[in-house]
């Protein structure tokens, strides 16, 4: 009876220091995702404003509004008339300026955001192509954004990536060798078993048959805890400081980090005790 509750025991250490580390690498690429995310849309939310002549009519506005929409790189496009511009400058303003000048100074624009997914990496190139452009086009009188930003952004965003991709790197490393060594821990209680095996003269296959099926099945269980943990932890936090982390366009990725923190589990778990078994029947 003692040593089924230490064969138990062994089990239960091993399965949970695999869930520990897993879910230390989940709550890292669930960062990682979030950062991403956040820095995308941040970028995105950067407006380039094409402003047109005064006197431009509406027909070749729309004419150049269509033109940009169909950029591949162009996320969306709006029409700012002057009309329109008027209106939302005097809802900031609070008062009727339009009345109070005697006319409408505002000139007439075109929005325009783009979808940083599918600019290439020479992006500020690519703006910079796109500004110039429209500069020629006609009834465009110039094109303004906030270029400080749109740098800074790039700079930290490509900071933060390879800050967090060293980071994973390193915890995928350190995972690797600490569920290493869990698993060689829990092969060393049956080195006798694997030596009596050894002397009766049963295969090397027969014999790692089922330390390789115990370690998929630590693997796994403990990806799936690591995946109960991570998100408990997700909903947690997102429900503390009321952030929109929890929605139906996060839950393909969140599967997809829990699928990958489930193979990595396997995989790591799986390999580390055939190379383990080995060492140990080579001994013997």
């Amino acid at each position: 009876m003692k040593n089924k509750v230490n064969l138990w025991g062994n089990h239960g250490a091993t399965i949970l220091g695999i869930s520990l580390v897993l879910f230390m690498l989940g709550l890292l690429l669930t960062i990682e995702y979030h950062s991403y995310r956040l820095t995308h849309d941040a970028q995105e939310r950067i407006t380039y404003k094409v402003d047109l002549s005064p006197d431009v009519s509406d027909s070749l506005a729309l004419a150049l509004k269509d033109d940009i929409s169909k950029m591949e790189v162009v996320k969306h496009v709006d029409y700012i008339s002057k009309e329109k511009a008027a209106e939302i400058f005097t809802e900031e303003l609070g008062e009727d300026f339009v009345g109070f000048a005697g006319y409408n100074p505002l000139y007439p624009s075109l929005m325009v955001n783009f979808n940083v997914a599918l600019l290439p990496d020479n992006s500020t190139e690519t703006l910079d192509r796109f500004c110039a452009e429209m500069r020629h086009r006609e009834g465009v009188t110039g094109v303004a954004y906030q270029e400080n930003v749109v740098n800074d952004l790039r700079e930290v965003f490509y900071k933060l990536s390879w800050f967090l991709i060293v980071f994973v790197a390193l915890l995928l490393v350190i995972t690797i060798v600490l569920i290493n060594s869990l698993i060689r821990i829990a092969i060393y209680s049956s080195r006798e078993t694997i030596a009596t095996m050894r002397l009766v003269g049963a295969k090397s296959s027969f014999i790692a048959r089922p330390f390789r099926l115990r370690s998929i099945a630590y693997g796994a269980i403990g990806g799936l805890i690591a995946d109960a943990l991570t998100f408990f932890t997700v909903w947690a936090f997102s429900n503390e400081f009321a952030l929109d982390i929890i929605g139906q366009e996060h839950l393909l990725w969140y599967g997809l980090i829990g699928a990958v923190i489930v193979l990595v589990g396997i995989g790591i778990a799986y390999l580390s005790t055939a190379l383990t078994v080995r060492i140990y029947i080579s001994r013997n």
